[in-house]
């Protein structure tokens, strides 16, 4: 596996979005740190397996429903077999570095919950709005500072921008189908962004409303040479 320090001094991590439906990812752990992993994968359709002796409430609900797969024992070597990604989100430092020393054999993506530095990918703090994802993240020096900073985006970036998002992929697809030339869509779509549609869907307007007047626009704009 690639070594990130091999060039000296701390990785500098490369962000990115992935798609976790169906993956099979691994969490070694039933702790609370352990669940907030847990239960930002279950909630991006990730197909979860939790290895750990004992859990929090969360978990055992989780478990109960088919959220998850729990095997209620500790860790072994082979438990990431076929693994898209995995956590080492225990309290035992030796289990972590077994964990650690899989990933690294197996070629599995690993997140170290406990220290950062033995994994190779972070998990940010996260404000999500509908289709609109705020990541922030202090490449593992502080994880209270990006939560700190997270919270400000999520006042900043209120519930609106849920329906906005979605109001702006509609526009998109509709552009797409009208048979236009690149440029034209561009320029119409470009257009959007500047009408009042973010203001009047936080003041209470229905995304339909709003969206049947975006698309009278749009179609005004994709006509005009």
């Amino acid at each position: 596996m690639y070594d990130s320090n091999r060039f000296g001094g701390p990785p500098k991590y490369y962000p990115i979005m992935a798609d976790v439906t169906d993956a099979a990812c691994v969490v070694v752990g039933g702790g609370p740190v352990a669940w907030r992993k847990i239960a930002g994968l279950v909630d991006c359709g990730a197909r979860v397996v939790v290895v750990s002796p004992d859990g929090v409430p969360e978990l055992e609900t989780a478990a109960a429903i088919g959220a998850v797969v729990w095997h209620r024992r500790r860790y072994r070597s082979g438990d990431l077999a076929g693994a898209a990604l995995a956590f080492a989100a225990t309290n035992d430092a030796a289990v972590n570095a077994a964990v650690r020393e899989e990933a690294r054999r197996e070629g599995v993506l690993l997140n170290a919950a406990y220290d950062a530095d033995q994994g190779n990918f972070l998990v940010p703090s996260v404000v999500r709005r509908g289709r609109l994802v705020l990541a922030v993240s202090t490449s593992g020096s502080s994880p209270k500072l990006a939560r700190r900073i997270a919270a400000e985006l999520e006042r900043t970036y209120g519930p609106e921008y849920g329906p906005y998002t979605e109001l702006l992929e509609r526009l998109r697809a509709f552009a797409l189908a009208s048979g236009a030339d690149e440029e034209r869509r561009l320029r119409a779509l470009g257009a959007l962004l500047e009408t009042n549609a973010l203001e009047r869907l936080g003041g209470g307007a229905s995304l339909e409303e709003v969206e049947s007047e975006c698309i009278a626009l749009l179609k005004r704009k994709l006509l005009n040479t």
